[in-house]
Parts: structure tokens; C-alpha cells; sequence
């Protein structure tokens, strides 16, 4: 008991620290977690922003019995769920917000009816997710452009995924790994990481690695609003052969 309360149970959810362990042997029932991956993949602080960057295709939401490490108890429900194509972190969150409400409201009562046997975790099949940090949405151009628009998708609202251009920062909010082939773009293997391919009414194409390119449709330069990228590119009266990089 702590000032004066016994509780049978708490719950976390985003808190992204660990709690110590006098408080974790409070509970009659534990410390519950609600946690926004299917563990062991993606334990840390910001699960849904990695696994959107690193292309996942579905995650979902794991109750867990807290100890002492980092989102390393036993399982005690899971639940998952797609990653759509071009779902962004904010729209992806809220959504397993609410799934996680409703695994929650299902699990804590076969809890205290003491009916769920607790699944350890297999740590050889860990993943971590560490704190996002201003860098990570800094863009490589080297990278493919379905690692780029993954990441785009990723880091929203932050770190936000941006390259420098005429010594300010160049937000993109929206872009997507373009189809296209050398007859469409016939410079795209030749031309550098970060070169811009074509500008139409739809976007700005930037080649990127491995002979991909991707098109972005809305960014924000530095003190500005967000606009369409072809807005940008009038305003910037950007061409073809153009650089986005430094």
C-alpha cells in the first residue's frame, strides 16, 4: 500500500519509461502495458513511427505483464492489424489507440479472473524502437525511393522528414515511390540522388537510389506554409536537373 491505496492493478500506455521496481510490486495484479507493436518486434519508445519507416506491413497491439526492462514481460493478449500503403504515424496511432482501448476492456477482467497464462517473450526475435531524434528525419538521398516515402509517412509530426535547399530546411509531407521505367525517365540511373527527374502538375521527381524515384507532392519550406509541390516548384522556379540536396 502507498498513500493509503491498494490498487489491483495499473495501466500504462505511451509513458516510454520504465517504472521502477517498488512501484511495479504495488498492484495486487501488476503493471499492465498497453503497447503499440507486437511484441518482442518494435519494444522502445516509438513502435509505430519504425515500423512504418521500415516498411512493415502489419503490427497491431500487445497487453503485457510489466518487469523490470525495457517492454520485456510476458504477453498476455495481442491483436493486429495492417499498415495501409500510405498511412501516416498520427493516423496509424490513433487507430491502434482504439484498438488498444478495446483489447484492454477485453483482457483486464479474464486477469482478475486469474484465466490468462502469460506467454514469455522470445528476445532472439526482438526489435527495438528507439526515441525518435531530430536527425532521423534528415533525408538520404541514397536511400530507395520506397525508404524515403516510408519515412515521410514515418516521421510525422516529428522529426519530419526534410532535406536542405538554398540554405533552408525543405519539409516533405507527402510522397510516394514513383512507378516508373527508364522509356518514362530515360536519365533516372544516370542522374544523382537527389537530381530532379520531371515536375508536373502533380508533383516534383527526384531520382533516388537503386534507379527509383520519388515523386513529392507536398512540402514546406522554412517560414512558410505547406503547399503542393508544384506550387513550391513555380514559386522556386525549379526544373528539371535541379538539386534538392545542399
Amino acid at each position: 500500500m502507498l498513500f493509503g491505496i491498494s490498487p489491483d492493478a495499473c495501466v500504462v500506455a505511451a509513458y516510454g519509461k520504465i517504472l521502477p521496481a517498488w512501484l511495479l510490486a504495488i498492484p495486487r495484479l501488476g503493471c499492465i502495458n498497453v503497447h503499440a507493436s507486437l511484441l518482442p518486434r518494435y519494444r522502445g519508445a516509438a513502435p509505430i513511427n519504425w515500423a512504418i519507416a521500415n516498411g512493415e506491413r502489419e503490427t497491431g497491439v500487445t497487453i503485457m505483464q510489466m518487469d523490470a526492462g525495457m517492454d520485456t514481460g510476458p504477453m498476455l493478449a495481442k491483436r493486429a492489424t495492417e499498415i495501409g500503403i500510405d498511412e501516416t504515424a498520427p493516423g496509424l496511432s490513433a487507430r491502434l489507440a482504439q484498438l488498444g482501448a478495446e483489447l484492454l476492456s477485453e483482457t483486464l477482467p479474464r486477469i482478475a479472473r486469474g484465466v490468462i497464462e502469460p506467454i514469455p517473450q522470445d528476445n532472439s526475435e526482438a526489435i527495438y524502437a528507439p526515441m525518435l531524434k531530430r536527425e532521423d528525419g534528415l533525408i538520404d538521398w541514397r536511400m530507395t525511393a520506397r525508404e524515403i516515402a516510408n519515412r515521410v509517412r514515418a516521421f510525422q509530426p516529428w522529426p519530419g522528414s526534410y532535406t536542405e535547399f538554398r540554405e533552408k530546411r525543405l519539409t516533405i509531407w507527402r510522397a510516394r515511390a514513383e512507378i516508373t521505367t527508364l522509356l518514362e525517365v530515360a536519365d533516372i540511373e544516370i542522374a544523382e540522388p537527389g537530381t530532379i527527374l520531371a515536375i508536373d502538375e502533380t508533383g516534383i521527381v527526384i531520382a533516388c537510389e537503386g534507379s527509383t524515384a520519388l515523386r513529392i507532392e507536398e512540402v514546406q519550406i522554412e517560414g512558410k506554409r505547406r503547399v503542393s509541390a508544384r506550387e513550391f516548384a513555380n514559386g522556386a522556379r525549379l526544373s528539371p536537373c535541379d538539386r534538392l540536396t545542399p
